[in-house]
């Protein structure tokens, strides 16, 4: 094994690779005014966003989940890497050479974490492939895409590659690199054979790499192009560690930007309708591996969406019965998004590829323009399937329809949807329809399940961010920010993790009990025990939570390090103010619990101990005073 990366690498990757950097790699973040950014959290579902990032202490904490930490932290969690696997892979990205303590320096990659060894295998093979692209036995594969309206170019910038028809190609070459068998069949780019010895899983096809959202190659798709091959049209890596389909996205890493940017996805159905989108010019455009558009991808789409007044999701499907099955699946989960759907299909049943081959990229572009909102297109298919010539026929598709448009959370959308439904069924009095509407959607509201006003149809209304973080009572009466005295905590101990030079020398003096919420308290004490706010150097916020007893006082450290301040002005003023008061409070405090000592004091107690308990009262409430008149020059 390699052993324990040196410290001072670990730190020098800390600091090489900013947090917000990191994290946009994975969701969209905005001003959260005080420095600070925010997003939607990536560790659970929620639609206003909790998730901030301080890229000037370089920690993220989510206010909803309490997930929080520095940048390796949130790779960790976010990849299910381990600390060393973390501290690795930025490295690479920041092109740091790391150090190996208890056996040197080590150049070899035996010890590195398994996750890592295969995301490097999957790099490797995008290499070969793409290498093996411009060879003679490839020259299937260069047609393939020249018929679809694809150049060198296109297939170097989308990194589409081939694999030899061989039985171990890629295997041998991964073997000269330094992976062994077992990460190869780990892997998913090798598998078993008869002989028991690894052999290539794609050979002789078309190879798109699919990469996650931070652009890792994760797996391959592989298209079929001859006739002699006996598999499926289409085959993908199987699951692996790194690869779950139901939680990748083509084109994802190329698209995430723009998606961001414009608040919208384009959802299409395979590697050359992405690829089409994106050559012309719609670059938001995105496709499933193999799998129906599920949840998992719907969480990521909405990371990047963040649930704004203007975004959208738009799916193409094919015209064919198969298209129209998939569109009615994503109207299924249409209430899972905030952010309004539609549909569009293309003339002839044909698919974006097909539509940019034969009639040019503006045709591509007109497709997304020429949308559909998706229970619109619901509603037509259910009332094709009826006859709608007699009465009978209209009674019925009423029926299955009006439930439909009652699910419509926008109210004022779901009125002129029931309008609408009116008219496609032929129905003259439009009242009547509306009034079925009204009436299915109150007996919803009845069970619970009360739609909302907002703007689409699967748009919840936007929820104000919260004046004070929803995690500040997770701590039960031991933590109640109601309490002037928790509150003015709180914001002593922000000051002190985000800018002690403020509030030292004197806050190292605070004892551990001038802090009266259990957490707090702990925090205080992870202060001291990592030097006190006069050490405040650069590395101050890492020693702190190093210094932390467990995770959940570790998570209040980062929390207090990311919540902003609640001031306009944070100067030696506003810091005073906090010093003063906590200590303020714990005086009379004291002086409470000296005057129940008298009341308490037997008068037959000798008068030495009153005299002592009298002169502490004294003291304490001559500084009392003087605090209150002086303030901070009064400490």
């Amino acid at each position: 094994m390699a052993g324990r990366i040196n410290d001072d690498d670990v730190k020098a990757v800390r600091d090489a690779v900013p947090i917000d950097a990191v994290v946009s790699e994975y969701l969209q973040l905005r001003n959260a005014g005080g420095g600070n950014l925010k997003g939607l959290c990536p560790f659970h579902d929620e639609k206003s966003p909790s998730f901030q990032v301080s890229p000037s202490k370089g920690f993220y904490h989510c206010f909803g989940c309490q997930a929080g930490g520095d940048t390796l932290d949130f790779i960790m969690k976010i990849d299910h890497l381990s600390f060393s696997e973390a501290v690795e892979r930025l490295a690479g990205q920041a092109g740091i050479t790391l150090r190996y303590e208890e056996g040197g320096y080590t150049a070899g990659t035996s010890g590195r974490g398994e996750r890592i060894r295969l995301v490097e295998a999957h790099k490797a093979a995008a290499l070969f492939y793409a290498e093996q692209l411009g060879g003679a036995e490839a020259e299937i594969a260069r047609r393939f895409l020249a018929e679809r309206g694809f150049d060198q170019a296109a297939a170097e910038h989308f990194g589409v590659g081939y694999s030899p028809a061989g039985w171990d190609h890629l295997t041998r070459f991964l073997r000269g690199k330094g992976f062994s068998d077992k990460e190869l069949i780990l892997s998913g780019l090798a598998q078993d054979s008869r002989s028991g010895k690894p052999i290539d899983r794609f050979r002789g096809r078309l190879m798109w790499p699919i990469r996650d959202i931070s652009g890792e190659v994760v797996g391959f798709g592989a298209r079929k192009l001859r006739d002699d091959d006996n598999g499926p049209k289409y085959l993908n890596t199987p699951e692996t560690a790194i690869y779950k389909k139901s939680q990748v996205l083509y084109g994802i890493d190329l698209a995430k930007k723009e998606i961001a940017k414009t608040s919208r996805a384009v959802v299409v159905e395979g590697y050359t309708d992405v690829m089409a989108c994106h050559l012309a010019g719609v670059t938001t455009a995105i496709a499933t591996c193999g799998t129906a558009f599920g949840g998992d991808h719907i969480k990521i789409l909405r990371r990047l969406l963040m649930d704004n007044a203007t975004a959208e999701v738009i799916f193409t499907f094919d015209g064919d019965a198969a298209g129209q099955k998939a569109a009615l699946r994503a109207f299924e989960d249409d209430q899972k998004f905030a952010a309004e759907t539609s549909i569009t299909i293309a003339p002839g049943g044909m698919d974006p590829c097909d539509l940019r081959l034969a009639q040019g990229d503006a045709a591509v572009s007109g497709l997304v323009d020429a949308r559909t909102p998706l229970f619109e297109f619901a509603l037509r298919h259910i009332v094709a399937r009826h006859n709608l010539e007699n009465p009978a026929g209209r009674a019925a598709a009423l029926a299955e329809a009006a439930p439909v448009v009652a699910s419509i959370k926008d109210l004022s959308i779901q009125h002129e949807s029931a309008v609408q439904l009116a008219g496609m069924l032929g129905i003259l009095d439009e009242q009547f329809v509306v009034k079925r509407v009204a009436q299915l959607a109150r007996w919803a509201r009845e069970r619970g399940n009360q739609p909302q006003q907002g703007r689409g149809g699967g748009r919840a209304p936007q929820e104000a961010p919260p004046a004070q973080p929803p995690a500040a009572d997770r701590g039960g009466p031991a933590l109640n920010l109601r309490s002037p005295a928790h509150r003015t905590e709180r914001e002593l101990l922000k000051l002190a993790l985000q800018r002690p030079a403020l509030v030292s020398p004197a806050f190292d003096a605070y004892g551990i009990d001038e802090f009266t919420a259990p957490p707090y308290a702990a925090v205080r004490q992870a202060i001291q025990d990592a030097g006190g706010a006069a050490q405040g150097t650069e590395d101050f916020l890492v020693r702190v939570r190093e210094a932390a007893p467990n995770d959940s006082v570790r998570a209040m450290v980062t929390e207090l390090a990311v919540e902003a301040i609640h001031a306009k002005t944070v100067d030696e003023v506003y810091a005073g103010v906090q010093l003063v008061q906590v200590r303020l409070r714990a005086v009379d405090r004291r002086v409470l619990e000296i005057q129940g000592a008298m009341t308490r004091l037997s008068p037959q107690a000798p008068p030495e101990q009153h005299a002592a308990i009298q002169q502490e009262l004294w003291v304490l409430q001559q500084y009392g005073q003087r605090l209150r008149n002086r303030g901070a020059e009064g400490l």
